[in-house]
């Protein structure tokens, strides 16, 4: 039976194993998160028909749909690069210390240029898409799969197959895993 050396655990080694452990966990957790609140938006977070055209103030006075549907889109549009930026800063951390090693400090830098690449390949997906005539749109990339949410109230197919392509021109991403939620 081996004995566990807890003194062990508190050398530099120790340290940089504790570090890896802890930047590697909110890593995760920052993926589960962006996950959570991007790939199925609509009913993960509760935004679902009715939830948001009933909006008003306790002056009696009620929203506008129009500021409720922007609102919508401007608050995804910055919960997603909020997670982006704690995932950027936890990948950052690792690559800057001292105490992790060069394969550990590698995988950190190759991270956050595929964090960067994602980040501008959703902004031209989105740019793209309303160059296409849509009012309102934010794409997300989470590992091979892309999410687009666009403002629409009956998008059609080749509208549908339009976005599939701008998609797959952009990211090299197949359109069987492009998700297309439309909200109104």
């Amino acid at each position: 039976m081996k004995k566990i050396n807890f003194k062990g655990l508190l050398s530099s080694r120790g340290k940089r194993n504790l570090i890896i452990i802890t930047s590697v966990f909110l890593i995760g957790a920052a993926v589960y998160l962006n996950y959570r609140f991007f790939y199925d938006p609509v009913n993960s977070m509760g935004y679902g028909d009715g939830n948001m055209d009933d909006n008003y103030d306790e002056g009696g006075g009620s929203q506008t749909s129009g500021e409720s549907e922007n609102d919508y889109f401007t608050e995804t549009a910055l919960s997603r690069d909020q997670s982006r930026d704690e995932a950027m800063e936890v990948l950052q951390t690792v690559a800057d210390s001292e105490e992790a090693d060069e394969a550990t400090k590698t995988n950190a830098l190759a991270e956050i240029s595929k964090i960067a690449l994602n980040i501008q390949n959703e902004a031209n997906i989105e740019s793209l898409v309303k160059a296409k005539g849509f009012e309102e749109c934010v794409a997300v990339i989470s590992g091979d799969s892309v999410s687009v949410i666009v403002k629409s109230d009956n998008m059609n197919a080749s509208q549908a197959a339009q976005i599939c392509t701008i998609v797959y021109e952009t990211t090299g991403i197949l359109p069987s895993k492009v998700s297309i939620i439309e909200k109104q």
